[in-house]
């Protein structure tokens, strides 16, 4: 089957060329769509052969919206596409591994594999990631925004939702697994991840664009049976917004001894450090406040937000 590759980015340097040219003689067409760079990417992407489409940023931008536009272009032969953020490089043989899945398994609309950090040790935040790509193996709910995928299926129900800030993935195989497809994670090597996040700003503003796309999923598709991203919703709530303003409330309400309560948290930490290491706990505790301030940026904001940038 024939295999095209739509990559999306901006800005991304040195880590678009090696994206671009690890899919030399892998796949055709390979699509770039550009979100208004200004450090030569559209003409690094042409330089290497890609059809690049330039975005109009007039338009409120994500990335969405840019898989939308690369899917727009391509051709009425291509079978198979291959989905890819621009600071992501392929690896040897995924798409041979890939492929196959999908011509054994014809309801299997999206297959991905094992995305990891190119630089894990670089900072905790790194490492957290790299350990978040690491989900289990099997029919999956989901996938990220690395994946081989069925154009017939996509153009079936209507591909990406063009107004999500974030999640648009996990959204998107909600509405392929109602129309019956099925999305696998299979035990192979997909791609590199240069997520380079150094600063905890940068960590604090990834997380609250998940709250953000937490709440906005759930808004969309929290009815039963699916019931998408309401847990995380309401985790992201309740630890992060609720718990602490009853705490200050009783404190400054009723008698300061009620700040002792804030020891719910370390406490917390401590819990979930048994499952998965002191600074995974930490950080996951941590994050629920910045998730809701995801939600409730949302919530306030809701069908006017912009997407939230965190590089």
């Amino acid at each position: 089957m024939k295999v095209a590759a739509i990559v999306i980015g901006r800005n991304e340097g040195a880590r678009l060329i090696a994206c671009l040219d690890a899919l030399a003689g892998k796949a055709a067409p390979v699509i770039y769509v550009d979100s208004g760079s200004t450090d030569g990417s559209v003409a690094a992407a042409k330089a290497r052969g890609a059809q690049v489409v330039a975005l109009d940023m007039t338009r409120p931008f994500t990335a969405a919206r840019a898989r939308n536009a690369g899917l727009a272009v391509l051709p009425e032969d291509a079978a198979l596409v291959q989905l890819l953020d621009g600071d992501c490089v392929l690896r040897e043989g995924w798409l041979d591994i890939a492929c196959d899945f999908l011509t054994a398994h014809p309801r299997a609309a999206v297959a991905c594999g094992r995305r990891r950090e190119r630089q894990p040790d670089a900072s905790v935040y790194n490492a957290l990631i790299d350990a978040e790509w690491d989900t289990p193996v099997g029919q999956a709910k989901a996938c990220g925004g690395d994946a081989l995928m069925r154009v017939s299926a996509l153009r079936a129900v209507g591909g990406y939702r063009d107004t999500l800030i974030a999640g648009e993935e996990p959204e998107l195989c909600v509405r392929l697994r109602a129309a019956g497809w099925q999305v696998w994670r299979l035990e192979a090597e997909m791609t590199w991840h240069d997520a380079a996040i150094t600063r905890f700003g940068q960590w604090w503003n990834r997380t609250r664009r998940a709250g953000h796309a937490f709440a906005e999923g759930a808004a969309l598709h929290g009815a039963p049976p699916e019931r998408h991203w309401v847990a995380e919703t309401r985790r992201a709530l309740i630890w992060g917004a609720v718990l602490p303003l009853a705490i200050l409330l009783l404190a400054l309400l009723v008698t300061p001894w009620a700040l002792a309560l804030f020891m719910v948290y370390p406490l917390q930490v401590l819990r979930l450090s048994r499952r998965g290491g002191t600074a995974w706990a930490l950080f996951t505790v941590l994050g629920k406040v910045a998730e809701a301030q995801g939600v409730l940026q949302y919530l306030l904001r809701r069908g006017r937000g912009r997407i939230i940038e965190y590089k």
